[in-house]
C-alpha cells in the first residue's frame, strides 16, 4: 500500500512539475510574443528612428525605452496645426529665404533654421537645445527628422567654414522638407480656390 501511495505522490508530482514548466513557458512565449509586438509597434511608428536609435544606444531595450519615452514626453505638448494665415505667412517667410539663397547662401541656412524653429514653436513644440528639439520631432515626423540634423550638421560645419556652396545648398533642401511637414499645405486665394474647384 505504501507502494501505491508513494506511486500516486510521484506520479502527482510529476504532473505538478509538468504543470508548473508549461505555465513558466506559457509566461515566458507570452513576455517574447508581446515584446515583439511592441518592438514592431516601434519599428512602424518611428521608422528610420528606430533603427537609428538601436545603432546609437547599441542595445534595442534601452532605445526602444528611450523612443516610448520620448512618445510620452511629447504627448504632454499642445501640438496643434497652424491656421491658414500662419501657414501663407510662413510660406512667404520661406520664398524670401529660399530668394535669398541666390546672393547669401551662408544667411539663407541661418534664417531657414531659425524660421523652422519658428514654426515648431507655433505649432506647440518647446524649442530647447537642438538634440532635444531633434528627438521631439522625430516622434510626430520621423521620416524627415534625420533631414534635420543633416542639415544642422551642414549648419555647424558652415559656421567653422568647412561648408561648401553645394553643402549649404543640401542643407535649403533638408530643412525645406521638414518645414513643409510642419507647416503643411499652404491656403489657395479664393480665386484660385475657385478655379481648383471649377476644374474638378
Amino acid at each position: 500500500m505504501n507502494a501505491t501511495i508513494m506511486g500516486m505522490n510521484t506520479t502527482m508530482v510529476i504532473i505538478v512539475a509538468a504543470a508548473i514548466i508549461l505555465v513558466a513557458v506559457a509566461i515566458v512565449a507570452a513576455t517574447l510574443i508581446s515584446r515583439r509586438r511592441q518592438s514592431g509597434r516601434l519599428q512602424s511608428r518611428f521608422g528610420p528612428e528606430y533603427a537609428r536609435a538601436v545603432e546609437a544606444s547599441g542595445d534595442r531595450g534601452h532605445a526602444e525605452a528611450e523612443l516610448q519615452q520620448r512618445a510620452k514626453r511629447v504627448a504632454g505638448f499642445d501640438i496643434r496645426p497652424l491656421p491658414a494665415a500662419d501657414r501663407n505667412r510662413y510660406f512667404d517667410s520661406w520664398s524670401k529665404v529660399q530668394a535669398q539663397f541666390v546672393d547669401n547662401p551662408k544667411d539663407a541656412v541661418v534664417r531657414a533654421d531659425e524660421l523652422v524653429g519658428q514654426v515648431m514653436e507655433a505649432r506647440g513644440y518647446p524649442v530647447t537645445d537642438f538634440d532635444q528639439r531633434s528627438a521631439d520631432l522625430s516622434v510626430d515626423h520621423p521620416q524627415v527628422v534625420q533631414n534635420y540634423r543633416a542639415a544642422h550638421d551642414i549648419a555647424l560645419a558652415q559656421e567653422r567654414g568647412e561648408a561648401s556652396t553645394e553643402d549649404l545648398r543640401q542643407a535649403m533642401i533638408h530643412y525645406r522638407s521638414l518645414f513643409d511637414e510642419l507647416v503643411g499645405q499652404p491656403e489657395a486665394a479664393p480665386e484660385q480656390q475657385r478655379q481648383t474647384e471649377s476644374v474638378q
